[in-house]
């Protein structure tokens, strides 16, 4: 295949602060303005990346589309840009269009081969900067002889040795691990690979580490910036002969490279949101781009299949069947964990590119010589498996199977490399390819069909597994996290408790402090009273009792008392009580009058005129006692009272009515005047009988004391019949000699007699009389009065 060579070109982007960026100068042969004949002018967005201004120095790498000419066919150049910026005021001749405070511009290389990728980055680096340190960006001689230095050096060193420095594979492994491999695999089945990450240098590199992996790809890339470029599939020719000892002759006859940028699909290292109507076109089938730009994650699915977060570290796959057919196998498990334990135990901080031990073992060079032997031994028990595939059809057109039989190979080896993922790397265009450029060649007489790790399950793999899987894990990280977060808790929370003690404490010694004045106030004002009470001594309080100063209590200081305020209340508690007595005492001096003037005018009443007076007293008297509980009777209760009412009248009871209420009062009477008989005063010339009880005056409620019983009283009770005395007999009394008191609302207070009882002459005492006993019993209750109002009274 014929190579058409280009001469680098070196191109200036600026940043417009009205504009945005855009071509300052081109560097290209004398007549000629690539930018402009090529249509570039998405050029200026690829060199200066999102982000590029939050970095002092910063590289992109991207792809571009050359025309056809009359001498050229139509091919894609590859664009490697380093950004830098420069403080506006340190300019020796500042334009007029400088309105920032700095100047961002980014010096651009363009080449039609990517193969010099590391050493141009680095002589990239050294150019740019002493641009920028001249302070004047209007010389560029210095840009001008780098151009002239490129092509000299591409003209002079036909096959560059070290053309994938820059590309650290050693970290892709050691970042990603595992899934290293299922980038690989993925790269073969051509889907839509999105790479997001902040670094865009780091972003380019990985991408250029990845398709590197693929033998002879990083060389055949002429159709990756377009997706309509199709020229390698239509110029590349069929390998008919092979060279063992040639490494190109082999590739060539295993059908390498495996055109992945092919028809309908491309390539974009750094690709600008520009570009983003070119990727939703319906005639891009597949792609592996990258981009700095958040806004595409928001739309993750829109643009992508696959989606590397380089920030994360994590590969998320959208489609479920693209998901199942990148599971890792047994095998591929067990060569991929086996290579980054390599890598891993060949790690260097300080020098991550190349192993700690500087031996072959875990370089970059290894690494790629491990992923070829994968890919021939995957391509060559591909090749078998058709073989045997056609072999067992019933259409085979008669091919013997001895030919297959010789090669003593078991089973089909294929199936090692997950028999989904080679279903669905046969419908992609690299394997249409692939087959047609070895549709003749047995690959697996020349490669051996095996799996570089196949067999069984072992122990060491399990081992191996759980160790990875505890690695992935990073429990060691998460555990120094929590334990620092544990402690920057703790710490926190320490001071906040011993804040919250101190401030407690500091409020104790306040109100402790608050409280020894007041009690220094109080001892001054004790003292100061003391001092008055000893020139104006007092009469004893309670408060001076021996037996209240030996208590816990005199340990206390004692309250201040306002003696002014305190007099001026007890007089006003005298005045009050003084008071209320005197108008009680003129109550009673009244009632004792109205009373004396009913006894005048009836000294001895009949025991009707007793029962209605009585009746009619407890009717209105204001004087009667209330009872607070009131028992009724039932129907059979007062049925037999109705009886001993009507035997009542048999024996000579003026009205059967009047006679049970008089009854059941003169029981209450009887014992009331017991208790009242020493006090009731007796006029002279009267009897002690029952007449002269009735006629008797009470005294003052004031000047009674305790009850006594008299004589005469007793006698009386006596003196009753031997059938009154039965019948009451039966009736339960309780200490005082009271019976069940019955009250109804129409027959008053009255007491249930025996069925021969009579009425005694003690019975016929005025309803004045009983009034004044229930009164007395009333009065009884009240706190004694002084002695000065008791005399008063009466």
């Amino acid at each position: 295949m014929a190579t058409h060579k280009h001469d680098p070109i070196v191109l200036v982007i600026d940043f417009h602060h009205a504009r945005g960026p855009e071509i300052e100068h081109c560097i290209a042969d004398e007549g000629t303005d690539p930018a402009v004949e090529n249509d570039w002018s998405l050029l200026p967005f690829m060199a200066l990346s999102d982000g590029a201004h939050l970095s002092t120095e910063e590289f992109s790498y991207f792809t571009l589309r050359r025309k056809e000419t009359p001498t050229t066919p139509e091919t894609s150049l590859f664009g490697i840009a380093c950004s830098r910026q420069l403080d506006a005021s340190l300019l020796i001749n500042r334009p007029p269009e400088v309105t920032r405070s700095t100047v961002q511009k980014a010096v651009v290389v363009v080449t039609d081969t990517p193969q010099r990728v590391g050493q141009l980055r680095e002589k990239l680096s050294v150019v740019t900067s002493a641009w920028f340190a001249q302070r004047d960006f209007s010389d560029i001689d210095i840009l001008k002889k780098f151009r002239e230095a490129l092509v000299i050096a591409l003209l002079n060193d036909d096959s560059p040795k070290d053309q994938n420095l820059g590309l650290s594979l050693r970290e892709m492994i050691h970042e990603f691990k595992s899934q290293t491999l299922v980038l690989f695999k993925a790269l073969l089945l051509q889907p839509k690979m999105l790479f997001f990450g902040t670094r865009c240098e780091r972003l380019c590199m990985i991408q250029f580490s990845l398709i590197s992996l693929i033998p002879g790809l990083i060389n055949s890339l002429q159709d990756c910036a377009d997706p309509a470029f199709d020229s390698y599939s239509q110029t590349v020719e069929k390998a008919t002969s092979l060279k063992t000892s040639d490494r190109s002759s082999l590739l060539a006859y295993m059908g390498l490279p495996l055109q992945i940028f092919g028809k309908g699909s491309m390539f974009g290292p750094y690709t600008p949101l520009q570009l983003l109507d070119l990727l939703a076109d319906d005639g891009t089938k597949s792609y592996v781009v990258g981009s700095t730009n958040s806004l595409l994650l928001q739309q993750k699915d829109r643009y992508s299949d696959i989606l590397i977060n380089l920030d994360e570290d994590s590969i998320v796959i959208n489609s479920p069947s693209l998901r199942s057919a990148l599971a890792l196998s047994a095998a591929d498990r067990r060569w991929i964990d086996l290579l980054t334990q390599i890598v891993n135990d060949t790690w260097d901080e300080e020098h991550p590119s190349q192993p700690k031990t500087l031996g072959f073992m875990g370089s970059e060079e290894f690494i790629r010589l491990q992923f070829e032997e994968y890919l021939l031994a995957l391509l060559s028990s591909m090749k078998y498996h058709e073989e045997l595939s056609s072999s067992n059809a019933p259409d085979s057109l008669n091919r013997s199977k001895t030919p297959m039989q010789n090669y003593n190979i078991e089973g089909d080896p294929a199936s090692d490399f997950n028999t989904e993922f080679l279903a669905h790397w046969k419908t992609t265009s690299n394997y249409a390819l692939f087959s047609r450029l070895t549709s003749d060649a047995l690959l697996f007489s020349i490669t051996e069909p095996r799996h570089p790790s196949a067999g069984g399950l072992t122990m060491d793999d399990i081992q191996r597994r759980l160790s990875q899987q505890v690695a992935d894990l990073h429990l060691d990280e998460r555990v120094r996290e929590g334990r620092e977060a544990l402690n920057r808790h703790f710490s926190t929370g320490q001071k906040k408790v011993s804040a919250a003690f101190n401030s407690f404490w500091s409020d104790i010694e306040t109100m402790r402090e608050a409280q020894r004045k007041r009690n220094e106030e109080k001892a001054a004002t004790q003292s100061q009273r003391a001092s008055l009470d000893k020139e104006t001594p007092t009469s004893p309080t309670p408060s001076q009792d021996p037996v209240n100063d030996a208590s816990w209590f005199t340990s206390r200081p004692r309250p201040s008392v306002d003696m002014t305020q305190a007099q001026a209340s007890v007089s006003a508690a005298s005045q009050k009580a003084g008071s209320y007595l005197s108008s009680w005492g003129s109550w009673a001096s009244e009632k004792r009058r109205e009373w004396q003037d009913k006894r005048g005018s009836s000294p001895n009443p009949s025991v009707n005129a007793n029962a209605t007076d009585s009746s009619a007293a407890g009717m209105t008297s204001p004087s009667a006692p209330a009872l607070s509980v009131v028992t009724e009777t039932d129907e059979s209760d007062r049925g037999r009272r109705r009886s001993i009412q009507l035997k009542s009248e048999g024996s000579g009871s003026p009205e059967p009515g009047l006679a049970r209420s008089g009854s059941r009062r003169k029981r209450w009477s009887n014992i009331l005047l017991r208790r009242e008989s020493s006090e009731l005063q007796r006029p002279e010339g009267l009897s002690s009988t029952s007449d002269s009880a009735d006629q008797s005056f009470p005294k003052s409620p004031l000047s009674q004391g305790f009850p006594a019983y008299e004589d005469g009283k007793k006698a009386q009770i006596d003196n009753l019949d031997s059938e009154a005395k039965t019948s009451l007999e039966p009736e339960p009394v309780d200490a005082d000699g009271f019976s069940s008191v019955a009250l109804t609302p129409n027959e008053g207070l009255g007491l249930s007699l025996g069925p021969g009882e009579g009425l005694s002459q003690s019975q016929s005492t005025s309803t004045s009389e009983k009034e004044s006993v229930l009164h007395d019993a009333e009065v009884e209750t009240l706190p004694a009065a002084p002695s000065k109002a008791s005399s008063g009274t009466n």
